[in-house]
């Protein structure tokens, strides 16, 4: 069993080292193709060949390039109705004469759109009536019983991937880009959120000036529940940052420690961020801050003025973490 499956995976493995000398100059004008298309890349294929489609469709959408899947046999029952002369039809089947997806050709040509067929046979009826043929045929499935599409649709996957890739790359698609099309999860709040979004500010941002005494910053810093104060200048200018942990330590001073300027006991120049970093990049800062993490992270403004503070738990609650 074990060794049936590591024969599984070798032969996935050779089927897709197969396809790289095939990204050639067919696989350049498709891409080209694609690029150059007004509409949208509708992608079609049945059975195991429409799973891989599905999966194509979705990578393409969510790395700039418009994209849907169209089944075949829906196609020929009105479905066909979303496809315009502007569109571009990428067609999979593994022997290129799957009955659904031929029936839909005629079809095709009579909308205008393009067709770049992915076959496993390239002297297939697809094949011969497509714009573009990528052969993405393998010499055998990894099935021992020759049947069940195995290497033939890893393959035809990952060539999928190349073009999706290829065209991310050509478009120049960045990741804030890809963070509009990933809005839910971790992924979108630590591509989307800024620290704008999550910092405390206004009344809720605890600040206490430089003559402040230790006793008085330990009132704002237990009134806000931030576990810390930043401290400014006269002129409002960020000079330090006051911590609870600060205060524990200043105990081994001696009592008389609260009566005296947080300016004696506060760490002095933090560091801090900017409103418009994103909250992925104070998470950065605070977990690489030497020698241990930091949870509180000020604020300021490009004159330095403190226009808000980060906590950690705010990274966690936004899911950032």
């Amino acid at each position: 069993m074990l060794e049936q499956a590591r024969n599984t995976l070798k032969m996935e493995a050779e089927a897709i080292l197969e396809l790289v000398p095939r990204v050639d100059e067919h696989f350049s004008a498709a891409v080209t193709m694609i690029l150059e298309c007004p509409g949208r890349v509708v992608i079609t294929g049945m059975g195991k060949s429409g799973i891989i489609g599905r999966k194509m469709a979705a990578t393409f959408a969510s790395t700039g390039t418009p994209s849907f899947y169209l089944h075949p046999a829906e196609g020929i029952h009105g479905d066909l109705g979303m496809v315009t002369e502007s569109d571009v039809v990428i067609a999979l089947s593994n022997s290129g004469e799957t009955g659904e997806v031929l029936h839909i050709l005629p079809s095709l040509r009579r909308i205008g759109a393009k067709l770049i067929a992915m076959v496993g046979n390239a002297d297939s009826a697809l094949a011969r009536n497509s714009d573009i043929t990528l052969n993405v045929g393998v010499s055998q499935e990894a099935c021992p019983l020759g049947l069940a599409p195995t290497s033939s649709t890893t393959a035809a996957l990952a060539y999928g991937d190349a073009l999706a890739l290829a065209l991310l790359s050509r478009r120049k698609f960045t990741a804030s880009q890809f963070a509009v099309f990933h809005p839910g999860g971790s992924l979108g709040r630590k591509l989307l959120l800024t620290v704008e979004d999550i910092m405390h500010s206004g009344a809720d941002n605890p600040i206490v000036n430089g003559a402040t005494t230790v006793q008085d910053a330990l009132f704002v810093i237990t009134d806000k529940g931030l576990g810390a104060v930043s401290v400014v200048d006269d002129n409002e200018i960020m000079i330090g940052v006051l911590t609870d942990g600060d205060i524990r330590r200043g105990l081994s001073k001696g009592i008389d420690f609260l009566q005296r300027p947080v300016t004696e006991l506060m760490t002095k120049a933090p560091k801090t961020i900017t409103k418009e970093k994103l909250a992925a990049q104070a998470l950065h800062l605070m977990e690489s801050n030497s020698p241990k993490p930091i949870t509180v992270l000020p604020v300021i403004d490009g004159e330095h003025h403190v226009i808000g503070l980060l906590h950690m738990t705010d990274l966690v609650r936004q899911g950032v973490v």
